[in-house]
């Protein structure tokens, strides 16, 4: 007897011909039956082997389908894909990971198991690269220094409820109560689309079995501008669409960066603004250090004793001054920051 919902991956992709091949076949070594799969991989007019390495998989594996995204945007794409989904539960994947065995099978079991509605595991960061700075990217991405409380960044022990989770696993019907994904979010659409929904009574689980791998940005000229991105969508997105989409943790960065700037300024009235500044940047650093020499170590390699403070200076740094001017930028092309 049957037991197996259909299911429709979704995965938007742009330009990722060193990634989507090991992508596809990360989820075709998965233990979903294949009776019960499609793969929708929405491409955006990729401009190099993308589509080739996509259609060589479509000859082989009748499940995964090339569909065009004429927009070439990402929420264009989730939701090209949803209209074209076969199944009764979507997951949304990215064509920048890979997926553990379980991930599908585990994601469709928590989801009934839990009457949830988007259910989401562990993002496990790998390195863009083999280079000291590459590793210290992936590492800080994941530690608790630099996400915060993003637990589907850090992982946890238990199944927990939470605010938002990578990807997603929903069940197709909830695009249909509280519509698709925002086109005119380049990003942050889904943590708008994740608010949307719990507004309207939905429940997103983590649950931290469910794993996927994500590559990290290998180099700084890649990690610069993507994390200064990261802290500017949540602020910008939410005064474009007047709806806060951004948490606690979203704010530390602001606050730092801001304090550095306010005590900076007043160290030039008065010396007590000095001395306020410089234990604030003994604190810093007391505790970057503090959570660097146990990678260190853990790593057998003590460059990361230099390189891992100055990559948290730099995600702490360029996310708060990204967060700045999500506040301050003028709101008149809201996708001329992030095109894909």
């Amino acid at each position: 007897m049957n037991t197996y919902p259909f299911v429709s991956i979704i995965i938007p992709c742009y330009n990722e011909e060193k990634y989507i091949g090991q992508c596809l076949d990360s989820i075709l070594a998965g233990d979903y039956p294949f009776d019960y799969l499609e793969i929708l991989v929405v491409d955006g007019g990729s401009a190099d082997k993308t589509r080739e390495i996509v259609s060589q998989y479509s000859k082989i594996h009748q499940i995964v389908k090339l569909t065009d995204n004429p927009h070439r945007l990402k929420p264009h794409a989730l939701n090209i894909g949803i209209d074209s989904a076969q199944g009764d539960i979507v997951i949304r994947m990215d064509a920048h990971s890979n997926y553990d065995a379980g991930y599908v099978s585990k994601s469709v079991s928590y989801l009934n198991k839990y009457n949830a509605d988007n259910v989401g595991g562990i993002r496990q960061t790998l390195p863009g690269s083999n280079s000291v700075i590459g590793k210290s990217i992936a590492i800080s991405i994941s530690h608790p220094f630099a996400a915060g409380n993003a637990i589907y960044r850090t992982g946890a022990k238990d199944i927990k409820w939470v605010d938002t989770v990578f990807g997603g696993c929903y069940r197709r019907q909830i695009f249909q109560d509280i519509g698709l994904f925002d086109e005119a979010l380049v990003r942050g659409q889904d943590r708008e689309f994740n608010i949307r929904l719990q507004k309207a009574g939905g429940k997103i689980l983590f649950a931290p079995d469910i794993i996927c791998h994500y590559f990290a940005r290998g180099t700084l000229r890649g990690y610069i501008p993507w994390i200064f991105s990261a802290g500017l969508t949540p602020f910008f997105v939410s005064r474009m669409i007047s709806k806060k989409i951004f948490s606690w943790r979203n704010l530390v960065p602001l606050a730092f960066v801001l304090s550095l700037m306010i005590l900076s300024l007043l160290s030039f009235f008065h010396p007590f603004f000095q001395w306020l500044l410089g234990i604030e940047l003994a604190i810093y650093i007391f505790c970057s250090l503090a959570a660097s020499i146990p990678i260190a170590h853990k790593e057998r390699d003590w460059r990361f004793v230099f390189s891992m403070p100055f990559i948290f200076f730099l995600t702490h740094f360029l996310y708060g001054m990204g967060s700045l001017v999500g506040l301050i930028k003028p709101i008149k092309n809201p996708g001329e920051w992030t095109k894909a």
